[in-house]
């Protein structure tokens, strides 16, 4: 008997202790590489204002909504709907600073964030007691659905990226034909 009980106390001892060492997860941040491929900026031959102006018809160009518009900064963003209770949000963020003392030159740096949103229904309905029958719940109005933010990432660098740029380049090109 006292074999048993020692055996199960060793049993929980062991249990408890594997609870309280649980494997640590790895911070979000610390997989931010900041490699030098891994960029979400390039450089311009032109002035900050005209990559910018340039930044707005792109995103103009694919349907983005411009939110914000200065002469140094864009924000605009987009909505998708991929499914039928399903809702994404890219927000794209456009900062253009001049390089160098002349002006001639900008770095313009990019991130775009997308949300995911789902549909989540909230029935509205009373129950009323009857003590011959019991309750019934009776539909009061129509459901009131609300979406509810389920994840937010930045869009990682890459092709993504180097596809606006790539477009941003010949609206650049292009303005500065028109000039």
């Amino acid at each position: 008997m006292i074999r048993v009980i020692a055996g199960m106390l060793l049993l929980l001892t062991g249990l408890l202790s594997g609870c309280g060492s649980t494997p640590g997860r790895v911070a979000v941040y610390q997989n931010e590489g900041f490699e030098a491929n891994e960029t979400f900026s390039r450089l311009f031959d032109a002035s900050a204002e005209a990559t910018c102006e340039a930044a707005r018809r792109t995103l103009l160009s694919q349907g983005y909504l411009p939110t914000t518009v200065k002469p140094d900064f864009i924000s605009a963003s987009k909505h998708f709907q991929p499914e039928s209770e399903v809702h994404v949000q890219i927000a794209f963020n456009v900062v253009c600073a001049p390089e160098g003392r002349l002006g001639k030159l900008s770095t313009v740096y990019v991130n775009a964030i997308q949300d995911r949103y789902v549909l989540k229904k909230n029935p509205n309905s009373a129950t009323v007691g009857v003590s011959a029958i019991g309750s019934v719940s009776i539909p009061l109005t129509p459901s009131e659905d609300s979406l509810v933010k389920v994840a937010s990432e930045t869009i990682p660098a890459g092709p993504f990226y180097d596809r606006f740029f790539a477009l941003m380049q010949r609206n650049l090109a292009h303005h500065e034909d028109e000039q």
